[in-house]
């Protein structure tokens, strides 16, 4: 099995390499009045086998094909990432993605939900882990504490279609592989609710290279190792994606509007349905799905496009010992490594590990940024790992 205990000597190195990084948003609505948040506001099934797909905008720099197994992501160099975003917002909903993941020590694949204010829902493989899959929330961007993370047992995920599903509505997310559940987390799990995710999201998907040269050795622990270039391409394909908004249980919504001074609660963003009306959050049941459903026509042309999506680095550290002490620091998207905890803040089944780092990380939507400075969080879990050592 793919090991992710680090030794003591690694503790020691990574120490000298702690890294924090720069989460960022092109307007995050609890620090100024932004543009409200554009609602997909039904269900939509996208067959990515049929070609590129006007619900998603393009990186900067990223370059897909298309064939009969979906969209084909393609790593041939450490500082390719490429991902696609897509251009309006879920408030709540379930999305069900088919993908095989990318082979390749070094080499991740990501699924993730993403919002203004950093509030972040994940799934990552790892390239080199072939009996694994991991899971990850962040609420706010906070990355002071490392008990998020989770693993689940799965086979050959960089060899095989799976389904992997996120149910996410005001009081629980869910996490699902081809429809069985792996892991719940509770409203009041998260710190109380406040670092819940509850904020109107984008979905991202892409791949990218944790075991570059030139990322700290935390992030190539944790990856596996350093990615060997003469055995790219590494491809994964996302043969299908499916996203249902529930709108927080709002019928024909188009836009979510953040109220002035937000807070970053549900209670606090409406509703601005087709009629012009508006719903108050607060008075809405996040179970409730949008009743109509659409499918966006497929083009025989990849459109590439600059929207306002959020513009991520990458930076990672990671201190981890045998006696499960461990402290890490990851920027992309806005989160850190984390070691998972079987008691932590949900309730996991399959197989979570107690001393093994969990990442959380979408693809960077520009390759090759790396932000580096120092988490004195990560310090002092580092301080605490090397006493207990």
């Amino acid at each position: 099995m793919f090991s992710k205990l680090l030794s003591t000597a690694t503790v020691v190195l990574a120490a000298t390499q702690l890294v924090s990084a720069q989460t960022h948003t092109d307007c995050d609505p609890t620090k100024k009045k932004c543009p409200d948040d554009p609602a997909l506001g039904t269900t939509v099934n996208v067959d990515f086998s049929k070609g590129d797909n006007s619900l998603f905008s393009v990186a900067d720099g990223t370059k897909l094909t298309y064939d009969s197994k979906g969209a084909v992501f393609t790593i041939n160099k450490e500082t390719d990432a490429p991902t696609i975003t897509s251009k309006k917002y879920i408030f709540f909903g379930k999305i069900d993605v088919e993908v095989q993941a990318a082979p390749g020590t070094g080499v991740v694949t990501s699924f993730v939900l993403q919002s203004d204010d950093l509030d972040e829902i994940d799934w990552e493989w790892l390239g080199g882990d072939k009996a694994q899959v991991q899971t990850n929330y962040f609420g706010k961007g906070d990355t002071t504490t490392y008990d998020r993370g989770a693993y689940h047992q799965i086979a050959n995920p960089q060899d095989q279609v799976y389904k992997y599903t996120i149910d996410w509505t005001k009081d629980y997310v869910r996490w699902y592989i081809n429809g069985n559940q792996v892991r719940e987390l509770k409203y009041a799990d998260a710190k109380g609710g406040t670092r819940f995710p509850q904020t109107p999201m984008q979905i991202k998907l892409g791949t990218w290279v944790a075991g570059r040269s030139d990322a700290p050795e935390g992030t190539v622990q944790w990856a596996g190792g350093k990615t060997d270039f003469s055995k790219a391409p590494f491809v994964a394909h996302y043969k299908s994606i499916q996203i249902t908004d529930y709108s927080n249980g709002v019928k024909n919504a188009e836009k979510y509007s953040w109220a002035d001074g937000s807070d970053g609660s549900y209670q606090s963003i409406k509703v601005i349905t087709g009629d012009g009306s508006s719903d108050d959050s607060s008075s809405s049941s996040s179970s409730t799905s949008a009743s109509s459903t659409s499918k966006p026509t497929s083009s025989a042309t990849s459109s590439v496009s600059k929207t306002s999506e959020t513009k991520s680095t990458l930076a990672t550290s990671t201190v981890t010992s045998t006696s499960s002490a461990s402290a890490s620091s990851t920027a992309s998207s806005g989160s850190a490594a984390e070691t998972p905890s079987s008691s932590g803040n949900s309730s996991t089944t399959g197989s979570g590990s107690g001393s093994a780092p969990a990442t959380k990380t979408s693809a960077p939507a520009q390759a090759g940024a790396l932000k580096f400075g120092v988490s004195s969080a990560a310090l002092g879990a580092c301080l605490l790992a090397a006493f207990m050592l």
